[in-house]
């Protein structure tokens, strides 16, 4: 089977994302292997200059268009990093950029991307509603449409993600990747598969928006009415063709995470590492938690995907946090 994005592809973008990004942290940190009982590893895409992985697809998309292309600018939609990532991208290159977020989005989010220079229109219910209205915006004013999953270049991008893990811990047992629409993960199978196929590469999503998992464990196209999750990099309520196909090839396994479980993998972060994690960001550790019989004696690793989170979230973060403490439970 020739699938959307090989080795090569990662490969040919890693030197047009390390030109303006440097390798991101990967840290084992003593309080938290502690806490599962085997070594666990943060893959820090919380360094990004924007908070988030994203940024490295966005990079690699926007260095490979044509001057035709970067003269008529382009058009995404985001729960609010991808929107940074392309934003990010477009300034380096003088782009043109507009970007799409339901209303009500995360607003520090938001803010990042006008600060970048973009466009910003708030519209729809949630991430499907705002991507709904991409194509009646595009019609209407021109642009390229850079879709959140299906474009090679962004996922060739996230993939030197993979790519630096690999270099610095060549043999992990289990890598464990935050799904929305799927570019993070897809590009890690690509790269672990090739560099280290004994690995294990499992995705993790909430249990409140589980269409990707239940469209990849289905093997069909799942839908779902909501996706009512404080993660809003979770929040996708339908599956993308290209990433799904991907991951229906090299995807091993994923994990549902509950949405107390991610505010609680967020204050432990937060309190073992002084990193502050998304709601996304902290599904990693939050699905090593839920696992660890399944992980003991693993080498695993999680990617923090990102760190932008909304600090109203905050409160109910320590508040979990402070309950599982006063219960006297390891932590």
């Amino acid at each position: 089977m020739t699938l959307p994005v090989s080795y090569d592809d990662v490969l040919d973008a890693l030197p047009r994302v390390h030109s303006l990004l440097d390798p991101t942290p990967l840290f084992e940190w003593p309080g938290l292997s502690k806490l599962l009982g085997f070594p666990f590893h943060l893959k820090h895409e919380n360094h990004q200059p924007v908070g988030a992985f994203k940024v490295r697809g966005g990079i690699n998309y926007v260095s490979t268009m044509s001057d035709d292309e970067r003269a008529a600018g382009i058009v995404g939609v985001s729960t609010g990093n991808q929107g940074q990532s392309l934003a990010f991208a477009c300034r380096h290159f003088n782009v043109p950029c507009t970007i799409i977020v339901p209303e009500r989005a995360n607003p520090d989010k938001c803010r990042a991307i006008r600060n970048l220079g973009a466009e910003l229109i708030e519209h729809g219910r949630d991430f499907d509603a705002a991507k709904a209205f991409v194509e009646e915006l595009v019609a209407t004013r021109g642009g390229r449409y850079v879709h959140s999953a299906n474009e090679p270049l962004l996922i060739a991008g996230v993939g030197t993600m993979a790519w630096e893990i690999l270099e610095k811990l060549p043999e992990p047992d289990v890598i464990l990747v935050p799904v929305g629409l799927g570019s993070g993960v897809c590009g890690t199978c690509v790269v672990a598969k090739h560099r280290y196929p004994k690995a294990k590469v499992i995705g993790v999503q909430s249990e409140n928006a589980p269409a990707v998992a239940n469209s990849w464990r289905t093997k069909d196209l799942v839908t779902t009415e909501t996706a009512n999750t404080w993660a809003e990099g979770f929040a996708t309520r339908a599956p993308a063709e290209m990433t799904l196909e991907i991951m229906h090839a090299l995807m091993d396994d994923v994990i549902l995470v509950g949405e107390d479980e991610l505010r609680l993998a967020a204050y432990w972060i937060l309190k073992h590492t002084h990193n502050l994690a998304e709601g996304a960001g902290a599904g990693t550790l939050a699905a090593a938690c839920k696992e660890r019989e399944r992980f003991a004696g693993k080498r695993v690793v999680g990617i923090l995907s990102g760190g932008n989170l909304d600090l109203s979230q905050l409160p109910a973060i320590l508040e979990v946090g402070k309950k599982v403490d006063g219960r006297g439970l390891k932590s």
